[in-house]
């Protein structure tokens, strides 16, 4: 009997009686308004009572068709019995191969359309048991399906003989569906991403969600191997129940948790906010993809020591084969098939810093732990005293400075409870989300990034050891209301004292975590010409060698980050300000490069463009390394409206402005006043313009014959903005930084012509502009712009005030 599959008949109405669609829908959602039922129980009532309605449509069509020897099963998710109030239904219509195939599709007919009619999503298909055996051989996510099949009504044997087939086959074929099912999971996770780290998530495809879950099931199943089961039922039930209220409160069959559904969702399941959502969320999807990191691991072991059986046989035969070598990496701690494992003799009960010294020789070594010795640490482990002693503090700098194999030893030791036993204030950040979208991992996993980062750079400084912990706590006041540098400052000295180190140490990390954001902040908001802003640096670092530090903390940290927190751009600014801020500190002069570009050549070029009177364009690839744009150095003798005139003319050739940074050069001998810019700019679409075409633009620009702000009006109106989620409102602030301008700091949505549209504002101001330092952060732009009166003086407060009132309302 040929397979009916997939019948694509349009919906049509069903005479109403008990197994009509009406009947059904109603008790549906009288079940889902229960406020008393929620999670399992309400999922296992959804399930019986789709169960009970089936299995009246089935009945009632089995009469009228007259088919004999069929049954109705439930697969998927709704074989498990975790139907989510917009669940689609996956239904198998199995028979035995001898009924009529009219009979055979009206009786499939009489079951899909009443679905069909109620608007629910049905994943359906109609088999012979060896037709389903067959498809589910050459199908790997249907034999996934079947593996979770239950009866629903009718032949309950047909399915019996079939579920011992498809188990069978999924058994003896385990060494080569294992494989594939690995690899169509990490295909999965390369689409989705990591669900634990992302702010809108994808509740069932990201890695670590509810298909990962059934992927362990399925694991199980073979026998081959089996998950680490502490915790991932209880894992499940919360993506589960997230899962559920997402449905409940958007009404759509969706699995993504978007932003604006958070703090609805998060209402639903009575937690406190949408930030206690995702870490509920983030802490389930850890454990599974922990648990899948173990699994997957353990199912290579196992197939390679089947390979390895011929070997086997021989030696059994009375030939020599080599024996499994236990290769020493520590005191206690050995390497054994692949992975780091506790030595025979190992004491967890008599040596309390052993967990350290196992993660450090792991790590050291590229290793994963072994499952059952990270527990047996966990279990037996002795309590470190306070402060640790010296080894214990040696072993923590000698894991976080492993590089990129601290990550995977620090999660497997967090998994079992040992980092926040050994680290008490490692609670507040684990797991918690990072809302800043320029952020790629939540606060706990980018203080482990910063310090793999950190152990790249741990030759330029002096006190590798230093730098390491200040990595890893420069971020620990995340979990603390009000600003988390100070907040953080106070954990990290009790942390660092804790640990071990001296008084001096903990005064060092101390400023180290206050100041973690420091020289970013100056480098790229401040002007570095004004003394006031370097001596202020200079003041909060108070040393050299904790300058050394902060500068290789603040690589780090901006590495960590995300691609849009650093490059060499941003690598230059900050550089050339600790050039200067460490000659203060030795008591000399500041030094007089900027941005990496002599004084001579912006003299050069200044003095070009006074001899010309036009504009002087260069552009400049000195940061090859950087993939995110090149440099145009342009130089202007002082005028009105160069900012916005060539901000624009950047705007019109389709150029993304990734950072700016504008001064004023005043000549030797009154030859006269220059504005030298340096853009780091990279193209939108296609090549980059020629320079001698934008030095046209700008001239036309500035003279007038260009309409710049039309251009852009009717390419704005030409390419309307997308939907999405609405930004926060641009916010413009007066900063007091310097005592030789008034400084404006602009936070706001990037966009095109931004910066065109704040220079239009501030000549409407009659200001000058006599700095400006521009940076882009993913969607967001924060520029800080210093400007004086006609006269080169502050402004006073009332008329600081109004400017700033005045570029907020330009830039809405």
């Amino acid at each position: 009997m040929t397979s009916v599959e997939n019948t694509t008949a349009e919906p049509s109405g069903q005479d109403g009686d008990g197994s009509g669609p009406g009947g059904y829908a109603e008790a549906r959602l009288r079940l889902l308004q229960e406020e008393s039922r929620s999670g399992p129980s309400r999922r296992s009532a959804l399930a019986l009572l789709t169960d009970q309605w089936l299995g009246a449509l089935f009945t009632r069509a089995v009469r009228e068709t007259g088919v004999r020897g069929a049954a109705l099963v439930a697969v998927g998710g709704y074989g498990r019995a975790e139907l989510s109030p917009r669940s689609d239904l996956d239904l198998l219509l199995l028979h035995d191969g001898k009924a009529d195939t009219r009979a055979l599709a009206a009786l499939a007919d009489r079951l899909w359309y009443p679905v069909w009619d109620l608007g629910m999503a049905l994943d359906h298909s109609v088999r012979t048991p060896g037709e389903a055996r067959k498809t589910a051989a050459e199908d790997l996510k249907v034999q996934l399906g079947l593996l979770d099949a239950r009866p629903v009504a009718g032949d309950a044997g047909l399915l019996a003989g079939l579920r011992t087939s498809v188990l069978a086959d999924w058994r003896n074929q385990a060494g080569k569906r294992l494989p594939q099912l690995h690899a169509l999971c990490r295909e999965r996770a390369e689409k989705a991403g990591e669900l634990r780290f992302l702010l809108e998530p994808d509740l069932k495809e990201a890695r670590g969600g509810l298909r990962d879950a059934a992927a362990l099931r399925a694991v199980a199943a073979s026998w081959l191997a089996d998950a680490p089961r502490e915790g991932l039922a209880e894992a499940r039930r919360r993506l589960l129940d997230a899962r559920d209220a997402l449905h409940l409160v958007t009404g759509r069959a969706t699995d993504r948790l978007s932003l604006q559904d958070q703090d609805q969702v998060a209402a639903r399941l009575g937690l406190l906010d949408a930030d206690a959502l995702l870490r509920e969320v983030y802490e389930a999807a850890r454990v599974i993809s922990y648990a899948g990191d173990v699994t997957w691991r353990e199912v290579g072991r196992v197939l390679r020591s089947r390979a390895a059986r011929p070997r086997l046989r021989g030696l059994l035969l009375g030939t020599r084969g080599p024996a499994v070598e236990r290769a020493p990496l520590a005191e206690g701690v050995v390497e054994s098939d692949g992975e780091a494992v506790l030595a025979l003799a190992a004491r967890p009960d008599r040596d309390p810093v052993l967990a350290l010294r196992f993660g450090a020789a792991a790590a050291q070594a590229g290793l994963p732990v072994s499952l059952h010795s990270v527990r047996r640490l966990a279990a037996q482990g002795k309590p470190l005293p306070v402060p640790w002693p010296a080894e214990a503090r040696e072993q923590l700098v000698t894991l976080l400075g492993a590089g990129e194999p601290t990550v995977g030893v620090w999660e497997a030791l967090e998994a079992e409870g040992l980092i926040t036993r050994l680290l008490p204030d490692w609670e507040r950040v684990r797991c918690r989300p990072q809302r800043n979208p320029v952020h790629t991992w939540t606060v706990d996993r980018h203080l482990v990034e910063t310090a793999v980062r950190a152990a790249a750079l741990t030759r330029r400084v002096s006190r590798p050891d230093l730098l390491l912990m200040a990595a890893l706590l420069h971020d620990i006041g995340k979990g603390w209301p009000g600003d988390h540098s100070l907040a953080g400052e106070t954990i990290a000295r009790d942390m660092a004292a804790r640990v071990g180190f001296d008084a001096e140490d903990v005064a060092v990390l101390g400023v180290l975590v206050r100041h973690h954001l420091l020289l970013i902040d100056t480098a790229t908001r401040r002007d570095l010409d004004d003394p006031a802003t370097v001596r202020s640096v200079a003041e909060a670092v108070g040393s050299a060698g904790t300058l050394e530090l902060l500068h290789a903390l603040t690589e780090a940290d901006a590495l960590a980050t995300g691609p849009a927190a650093w490059s060499a751009w941003r690598g230059s600014l900050v550089a050339d300000l600790v050039s200067r801020v460490g000659a203060v500190l030795k008591g000399a002069a500041a030094a007089t490069t900027e941005l990496g570009i002599p004084v001579t050549e912006q003299e050069r070029l200044a003095v070009e463009a006074l001899r010309t009177g036009e504009p002087v364009l260069a552009l400049e690839t000195r940061h090859e390394e950087d993939a995110v744009g090149v440099d145009l150095v342009v130089a202007v003798p002082d005028q009105p409206g160069v900012l916005p005139a060539l901000a624009g003319v950047l705007a019109l050739h389709r150029l993304t402005v990734r950072a700016a940074d504008l001064r004023s050069l005043e000549l030797p001998e009154r030859l006269g006043e220059v504005l030298v810019f340096r853009w780091r700019v990279a193209a939108e679409y296609g090549a980059l313009p020629e320079a001698a075409r934008l030095r046209t633009d700008l001239v036309r620009a500035l003279d007038g014959s260009l309409d710049v702000p039309a251009k852009l009006a009717d390419r704005e109106a030409a390419y309307p903005r997308r939907r999405g989620v609405v930004p926060p409102p641009p916010r413009v602030a007066v900063v007091d930084v310097s005592s030789l301008a008034t400084v404006l700091e602009v936070r706001a949505p990037d966009a095109v012509g931004l910066l065109h549209r704040i220079g239009r504002a501030l000549d409407a101001g009659g200001v000058r502009v006599r700095s400006a330092h521009v940076s882009t952060l993913g969607a967001n732009a924060v520029d800080t712009l210093y400007v004086t009166d006609p006269d080169g003086k502050p402004l006073p407060p009332r008329a600081a005030a109004a400017l700033a009132a005045s570029v907020e309302a330009a830039l809405r």
